[in-house]
């Protein structure tokens, strides 16, 4: 499989760079690894690609082949996962999914006990199992014992599980949906199930797009990363609001009932200051990260609302507000992060709070938006040979400091390279897209002109 493994498990293009074989023997490890004292419990989820079944099916024998009991979601979400990890005493949870990307990837997200992604000691020994070279407790591991008999797991279904996070989500809502028309973009992903069930409970009249799932249209030309389509289609419909999922649906994305786009950065923005007005922003603080539009920081300052910044991913969100203790903290794509009611980004439930803020102030999303400007950015991604001496050089270091001068309280720059390619990616926030342009080219001019592209 080679050494890829990303923040929470396996990714890689199904049937290639994840086959399988890969989940069999992931399957293999967990049921193992996990039921060393006692016999293991794993619950697993899926989204809609046609690999996905392939994958489940695959994972959950390797598991039962190690003598743990598999408990199935069937089509779920990954928030929906981590819930009922965590609230039925599972000792861990595995969602197959590939999040927003096309059909044709898939991975396979593994979280603890608690409905957290798994931490890296325990992925990096998954990956030496797969790399035959697994040691533990002083042991060497090239192959797992086999159960036999009584000793073999059971598979079984457990879609009551996913039934009771419906409820819960449920639970949650401070007010009727009733009178409200409500579009959903379920991207043809796990939120079809799911997410127009709740908010038909709640009394709104449900719209929903792109709830056809196929196996190979999840993502396409849809959901979060695709809005232009349900922007048309709140315009042309009168609808109070939209809201898109991504594949798994731990993404929202909002669309306001003029048809323009609330990104994550805003979702923050208005739900942090509805927290603070009812002395429930512990802390006063919000996590955001290094990507986080330049307005968002404009406006937080002047609603007195203090913020963190992580470096880019949920899980570096996640990790600061559990080590500091507070309570919204998120990405402008729209993973949002509710630490009271959740232990990942959910999708379905950062649409519950958007409703429960406009309902509460009886405002439309638009008028909730208003205090805050999204600056329009610019991002350049440079091919370089070495990110870090790129970055380290005294040329390319001067040209950000002066650009850093020149936007003063405007806007700004921000150089980082990328965690999985040699490139380095400068973005700029300006007040105009033209201004943005012109001064990333100018700090990616002087790169070129040090000899560091590659």
């Amino acid at each position: 499989m080679g050494k890829y493994f990303g923040t929470d498990g396996f990714r890689g293009k199904a049937g290639e760079g994840l086959t399988a074989q890969h989940a069999y023997e992931i399957g293999r490890f967990l049921g193992w690894y996990y039921g060393r004292t006692e016999r293991a419990r794993i619950v697993v989820g899926k989204d809609t690609r046609r690999s996905s079944y392939m994958l489940e099916y695959a994972i959950s024998a390797g598991m039962a082949a190690s003598g743990a009991d598999v408990y199935l979601l069937h089509v779920t979400t990954t928030p929906s996962v981590s819930y009922v990890t965590r609230t039925d005493g599972f000792d861990c949870g595995v969602m197959i999914s590939a999040s927003h990307n096309p059909f044709y990837d898939n991975g396979i997200k593994l979280m603890n006990r608690e409905g957290e992604k798994m931490d890296e000691a325990t992925i990096s020994l998954v990956e030496d199992y797969l790399d035959g070279k697994l040691e533990l407790d002083g042991q060497q591991w090239k192959e797992l014992p086999l159960a036999a008999g009584d000793g073999v797991g059971a598979i079984v279904d457990h879609s009551a599980g996913r039934n009771r996070y419906i409820g819960y989500l449920i639970s949650l809502a401070m007010y009727s949906f009733k009178g409200k028309k409500v579009a959903l973009d379920c991207a043809n992903g796990s939120a079809w199930s799911i997410a127009p069930s709740v908010f038909k409970a709640l009394g709104a009249e449900v719209s929903v797009i792109n709830d056809r799932p196929d196996g190979l249209n999840i993502n396409t030309d849809c959901g979060s990363t695709h809005i232009d389509g349900l922007k048309k289609y709140v315009k042309e419909n009168g609808m109070d609001v939209g809201f898109a999922f991504d594949g798994d649906a731990d993404r929202c994305l909002a669309v306001d009932e003029n048809g323009e786009l609330v990104d994550g950065d805003q979702i923050m923005y208005v739900y942090a200051c509805y927290m603070k007005e009812r002395d429930k922003l512990v802390n006063n603080t919000v996590v955001t990260t290094v990507m986080s539009n330049f307005g968002l920081y404009k406006a937080l300052d002047e609603a007195g609302i203090a913020y963190e910044k992580t470096k880019v991913g949920d899980k570096y969100v996640y990790e600061n507000m559990v080590q500091n203790g507070h309570r919204i903290g998120g990405e402008q794509s729209g993973h949002i992060i509710f630490s009271k009611y959740a232990r990942t980004g959910d999708g379905i439930l950062t649409a519950l709070k958007a409703m429960e803020v406009m309902l509460s102030k009886k405002m439309s999303l638009s008028r909730l938006t208003e205090g805050m400007t999204v600056y329009p950015q610019v991002l350049i991604n440079v091919r370089v040979k070495d990110k870090k001496a790129a970055q380290a050089d005294a040329a390319v270091q001067a040209a950000v400091q002066a650009v850093t001068d020149e936007l003063a309280d405007t806007g700004r720059i921000l150089v980082r390279e990328s965690g999985t390619e040699p490139l380095v990616r400068v973005m700029v926030e300006a007040e105009s897209e033209e201004r943005c342009r012109e001064l990333a080219e100018r700090v990616v001019e002087i790169i070129r002109a040090q000899g560091h592209c590659a």
